[in-house]
């Protein structure tokens, strides 16, 4: 391994490892350093598509762009999908392998192990300095003779590691030195020292439990992250706080609801307006009342869209659907919602259920048929209604069928780099309801801001106020923990004082 390297690991998941390792990412591009992401082994099933047509984890893809680079999937080489009933789909280098419960997950190292030592020896060939993410804590005893995102990474690299603890979760002190007793003594030795993230309050009243961490352990502690709100980064698991907001919607503002259903995906599809001005999102899993109906639902992505679909009748969020369309709400189905949206959806080779066929919600004209091959890729379209020219990506197994029953939407100029016309799309003839399979569509800014505008007059909302264009929210992230954490004495402290370079 010949690039210099860094791990984050955590006491547990949500510690924040993600956000950390993307913005020191970002800190060390703007020292002239070019670094890369790694995480061997990612649960999620919020993905991102590369130029390949590879998938990895969302997450990555950030880290990617934090540190100035095109998202590859040899940044995360092992990527689950959970898919339900304790099962998940095994993705290997952007490509699909196969599906595992969690018992025959150790089965599968072998194969993992060989793809994250692949990936590993691919970018620290190309790469001067690599910052690697850890998964859940490498304390998990139970898990440690098949676990390759913590430990297995840091011995490879040989590769100091700083333990993050998560103190909003209390009791941070046992964490951090019963994640370090846990530790076999070689890997104890590979911690370097601490970060303490997501603090509130007085720090004057954390000095003395410093302190004693910094002596009880002999490592110290390079930064106390204060909580930053409203940290407008695409968190991996931002969907969690975001499904226990039950908040009143803010006067004033476009009300958009989304249906959370147990296998939601890609739901940073939706982060674009949660960073919007005067605009609040909600998740449901229940009905909400007539009061509180939005001036836009929409049905993202799902995992399984059939045990989903059968989820969201037995919760009542059908009728939502119902109510919206005849009080002439905009309803839209991203991916997996659009194949909901429609009249049928059909499984014969059993790919993502053992149904066959399912009825869809039925206010679409088309119908879904699954097939064993999953389409993964970056694309080029045009709405066809303006002209704009929007880009995004596409992850799905179902195939539309009946697209020009409706109003198709999208002209498919180019896919995985290469020109070709095809069809995406399709928008009710009379209802206000309309499907895409695109992802990332509301990451373009014009797209975006026609159809919150159009909203915002359908709903007799004015415009908000203009203002100063917005800082990048990386930049702001990595500044913010550049006054927290002691970036050059954690370099200093492991030998790198010096600047890095070829």
């Amino acid at each position: 391994m010949g690039a210099r390297a860094l791990m984050f690991q955590g006491t547990s998941s949500h510690a924040g490892k993600s956000v950390i390792a993307a913005g020191a990412g970002r800190w060390l591009r703007r020292r002239g350093i070019q670094a890369v992401p790694f995480k061997a082994l990612n649960m999620s099933n919020n993905a991102w598509v590369d130029r390949r047509g590879r998938e990895m984890a969302m997450a990555q893809a950030v880290q990617a762009r934090a540190c100035g680079l095109a998202p590859e999937a040899e940044m995360n080489p092992v990527l689950l999908k959970p898919t339900g009933d304790r099962t998940s789909q095994v993705i290997l280098t952007g490509r699909p392998a196969g599906t595992a419960s969690a018992a025959d997950l150790p089965l599968w190292r072998s194969r993992m192990e060989a793809a994250v030592t692949a990936a590993l020896t691919e970018l620290t060939g190309r790469f001067e300095f690599l910052i690697a993410e850890g998964a859940g804590s490498p304390a998990e005893i139970n898990l440690r003779d098949w676990d390759l995102a913590n430990m297995f990474v840091a011995r490879r690299l040989n590769c100091p590691v700083v333990l993050i603890g998560d103190i909003e979760r209390g009791g941070l002190f046992a964490q951090m030195v019963g994640t370090l007793e846990l530790l076999e003594p070689a890997d104890r030795d590979q911690i370097c020292g601490f970060i303490v993230n997501k603090f509130r309050g007085d720090p004057t009243l954390l000095a003395s439990g410093l302190k004693w961490l910094e002596q009880r352990t002999g490592k110290p502690v390079f930064g106390v992250v204060p909580y930053l709100e409203s940290l407008n980064l695409e968190e991996e698991d931002a969907v969690a706080d975001r499904l226990r907001d039950c908040s009143p919607w803010p006067a004033g503002a476009l009300r958009i609801g989304v249906i959370a259903y147990p296998t939601i995906s890609n739901f940073t599809d939706l982060n674009p307006f949660h960073w919007a001005a005067e605009t609040a999102v909600r998740y449901w899993k229940s009905p909400p009342a007539e009061a509180d109906l939005p001036h836009v639902l929409i049905l993202p992505g799902s995992k399984s869209v059939v045990s989903d679909l059968a989820w969201m009748r037995h919760a009542g969020l059908d009728q939502t659907v119902r109510r919206c369309v005849e009080r002439g709400i905009e309803v839209i189905g991203l991916c997996g919602g659009f194949q909901m949206l429609g009249d049928r959806i059909l499984d014969p080779d059993r790919v993502e259920s053992d149904v066959y066929s399912a009825e869809g919600l039925g206010w679409l004209p088309t119908s879904t048929l699954f097939a064993a091959s999953k389409i993964t890729a970056q694309v080029r379209a045009q709405e066809v209604a303006t002209g704009l020219t929007v880009q995004g990506y596409e992850i799905h197994a179902g195939r539309i069928r009946g697209l020009r029953r409706g109003k198709v939407l999208f002209r498919i100029l180019e896919r995985r780099g290469a020109e070709g016309e095809s069809w995406d799309g399709c928008r009710h003839p009379e209802r206000p309801v309309w499907g895409t399979l695109l992802h990332g569509l509301f990451e373009n800014d014009r797209f975006r801001a026609a159809f919150l505008g159009r909203l915002r007059r359908t709903a007799g909302l004015s415009a908000p106020a203009a203002g100063m264009a917005a800082a990048d929210p990386m930049d702001v992230w990595s500044d913010h923990l550049a006054a927290a954490v002691d970036w050059d004495r954690l370099l200093e402290r492991i030998g790198w004082n010096q600047p890095v370079g070829r």
